[in-house]
């Protein structure tokens, strides 16, 4: 690896060696000979003069790219698409001649955009569905496991830790719907030519509308898509762009979500990310166990959402059939995109499969907070037992107040049970007031909540993915 020169971290540091290779030089121009390999068995099978040999030739040197050849010619003909057709000709001097016949730019560019995007996303959804099943084992370990909750980051009536798993959970399978829609509904540019009137493709068939439509299809049904855009300029609309890179903006939401929440437990020290066996967490305080992997979701959520607005002022400022300043930001907005979700699902994994709950600590806190919350249970209790309810209410309105003092005055503990016990307006014993106090007895319905969810919502969603399952990610750093 050279160091005198910029590197993008998501290479050295962050992305998958899967998605990197997804929007790698490699796989751009490989399958732009794909396509040139489909145009011409399609322009083929509709009549035109291109024989097996040229094909056969065309596909012998489909992955073998001639890079120096290309940059050479790129150099003086300032024409990507160009250079790289004059050093496939150079390969292929049979076919040279039929290499992208008829077509323009784009119908190798938008089309392998397209086809990349696809793979791209195929591969989020993956390590999206690899999250879900981590949590979800995580929920059902700790469906019943009673704690606080929080409004407004204040201690709120209480839920189970598993029950909290699910509303991250929840969010994720909004974000997986919007994958599996993106992806059901890709569709290629085809072979639209470079206003999208297919004009060069009807003089090349003779005005023979039907042989222009049939070619799209066969090059569809060659790169596995199930259509085309059915109108277009010279390129496919960049609200395509603007769509893919919101809905992985959406991720990088859930993902901050989760992990902001996540950063906040572990102040709390009721759940923690893993924390490797010489893990150093600072540089001068040894004995911190700092939420790194937490605090890199963040600021890598934050980088993605902010790079998808790149996509739709894109969209907003094309100028009729085409204009090239799309290209230079989507080259790299498009791409850091992909890139950036798969850095932080590759965290994600990585987090979600060794969570760390300190149950001690949960429940300690709960038991710090439960006071008030019996409060209305308490009242209830007393009045059964001949209490005016307006007396008790205002006699327990005094005596929270007064606890609260001691916690956040006197920094006490909570005495409020203390109190209670010892006002006879309450006529209730220790024990009568103590079995008012069961945490699991103010989570609601939040452990069957948990089992509904994870068997109505996840679990036909993982049992259709089985064979995806299994996803782990080995951090780089």
């Amino acid at each position: 690896m050279a160091h005198d020169r910029y590197i993008s971290p998501f290479s050295t540091r962050y992305a998958s060696d899967e998605m990197q290779y997804t929007f790698s030089d490699d796989n751009k121009f490989r399958t732009w000979r794909r396509l040139w390999i489909a145009l011409a068995k399609a322009e083929q099978k509709q009549g035109l003069d291109i024989t097996d040999e040229q094909i056969a030739e065309l596909e012998a040197h489909k992955d073998d790219i001639n890079y120096e050849e290309a940059t050479a010619r790129e150099k003086l003909v300032r024409h990507d698409v160009m250079s790289h057709v004059y050093a496939y000709g150079l390969q292929c001097p049979k076919a040279k001649g039929i290499i992208h016949l008829g077509a323009t730019s784009c119908y190798v560019g938008d089309n392998t955009d397209v086809i990349i995007m696809r793979e791209g996303l195929q591969l989020v959804r993956k390590k999206l569905i690899g999250v879900l099943a981590n949590l979800a084992d995580f929920a059902e370990q700790y469906k019943d496991m009673p704690c606080l909750a929080y409004t407004h980051c204040q201690p709120a009536q209480l839920t189970t830790v598993g029950k909290r798993a699910t509303l991250w959970m929840n969010e994720l399978l909004y974000d997986l719907d919007e994958i599996d829609y993106r992806i059901k509904n890709l569709k290629l540019l085809g072979s639209k030519g470079t206003t999208g009137t297919q004009a060069s493709f009807m003089e090349l068939f003779d005005g023979d509308t039907d042989k222009v439509k049939e070619l799209e299809r066969l090059i569809c049904e060659e790169m596995d898509f199930d259509g085309v855009v059915p109108v277009s300029g010279q390129t496919y609309s960049r609200k395509v762009d603007a769509q893919i890179l919101a809905t992985l903006a959406g991720i990088a939401e859930s993902a901050s979500k989760f992990s902001t929440d996540l950063r906040i437990l572990q102040n709390f020290k009721e759940m923690e990310e893993p924390f490797e066996k010489n893990q150093i967490g600072s540089s001068a305080m040894a004995y911190k166990r700092n939420p790194m992997r937490s605090e890199r979701i963040c600021s890598l959520s934050r980088y993605l959402m902010a790079d998808a607005m790149n996509a739709p002022m894109t969209a907003g400022t094309q100028w009729f059939e085409r204009t090239l300043d799309d290209s230079a930001n989507k080259r790299i907005s498009v791409a850091e995109g992909f890139l950036a979700v798969d850095s932080i699902l590759n965290i994600l994994l990585n987090i979600t499969q060794g969570l760390v709950v300190y149950p001690k600590v949960v429940t300690q806190r709960v038991m710090k907070e439960l006071p008030f919350m019996a409060t209305e249970n308490i009242m209830m209790q007393a009045v059964k037992k001949g209490g005016d309810r307006q007396e008790l209410h205002e006699r327990l309105r005094q005596h929270s107040q007064a606890a609260a003092r001691v916690v956040k005055e006197e920094g006490g503990e909570n005495d409020l049970i203390d109190r209670v016990c010892a006002d006879p307006l309450f006529n209730l014993t220790r024990e009568e007031i103590l079995a008012e106090m069961q945490p699991i007895a103010f989570v609601g319905r939040a452990p069957q909540q948990v089992t509904e969810f994870l068997r109505d919502c996840v679990k036909p969603i993982l049992d259709a993915n089985r064979e995806v399952l299994g996803e782990g990610a080995e951090l780089k750093v």
